[in-house]
């Protein structure tokens, strides 16, 4: 996607929805076209902690992280509520890192993702 001044909001809090239970949250962009974009930007990301990535699609390896994203500590323990109650793989995720957490053990059958079908 390519930033402007007039999309920079919506494209940014939509980064920040889609990021909320993540550690780290980033917004891809092609390009960011204005001053006036990168400073909502700059001030957006300070007080969201999301990052922004610019990504050179004919050459990947040349893409770059403009804003580093802040790690988020904290679980947001009501989205990972509300996500397990609507899908029970996401329910089976978060109960083995329950028990991972409270125990140090892995139970590796556990893990295994069963194969395509």
């Amino acid at each position: 996607t390519n930033l402007t001044r007039s999309t920079v909001r919506e494209c940014f809090f939509q980064a920040v929805s889609n990021s909320s239970w993540a550690n780290f949250g980033y917004l891809a962009t092609m390009t960011i076209k204005g001053d006036d974009t990168r400073k909502e930007l700059d001030m957006l990301a300070a007080l969201h902690g999301i990052g922004l990535l610019e990504i050179n699609v004919k050459d990947p390896k040349q893409s770059r992280i403009l804003i580093p994203a802040r790690e988020r500590i904290d679980i947001d323990l009501a989205t990972c509520n509300r996500l397990a109650k609507e899908n029970k793989d996401f329910d089976g995720f978060i109960k083995k890192v329950w028990d991972f957490y409270n125990t140090k053990r892995t139970d590796k059958k556990a893990w295994d993702i069963p194969e395509a079908r």
